[in-house]
């Protein structure tokens, strides 16, 4: 890999909540510049949780491209605030992968995660719902 410092965006969709679920996710360099994309069906699932098992693919993806820093960007208002403390985890469903995203989180030197409108995060919704189909 080129560079340690990678800009991640990540997104999860659910036919159905639950229903058959997908994720998407897009990681590039500062730049911008694309590195590698995940579009992948997930099974059935809630999109909450769909939402996590993109991050938690993103992150998985980003360490074995030896990424040392991530800037994920996620459109789940939920997952970003979990994961930053700001909510609780009240969903038994939902804690073990929380608790998968901090364990891999921990990993980097540095890990920010930023909640951004759904306007911005159209790449990874797109790869997302390609994996639906």
């Amino acid at each position: 890999m080129i560079t340690k410092k990678v800009v991640i965006f990540t997104d999860g969709a659910s036919r159905g909540n639950p229903g058959p679920a997908a994720i998407g996710a897009m990681i590039t360099d500062e730049q911008g510049k694309s590195i590698t994309s995940i579009s992948r069906p997930i099974g059935r699932t809630t999109n909450n949780q769909a939402e996590y098992q993109a991050i938690i693919a993103a992150l998985e993806s980003a360490l074995s491209l030896g990424a040392s820093q991530v800037d994920l960007r996620s459109d789940s208002e939920l997952a970003v605030k979990q994961i930053k403390g700001r909510y609780r985890v009240k969903k038994a469903s939902l804690r073990p992968f929380y608790l998968k995203v901090m364990q891999l989180a921990s990993q980097f030197e540095i890990f920010n995660i930023t909640h951004i409108p759904r306007e911005e995060n159209k790449e990874a919704d797109r790869l997302a719902n390609m994996a639906l189909k």
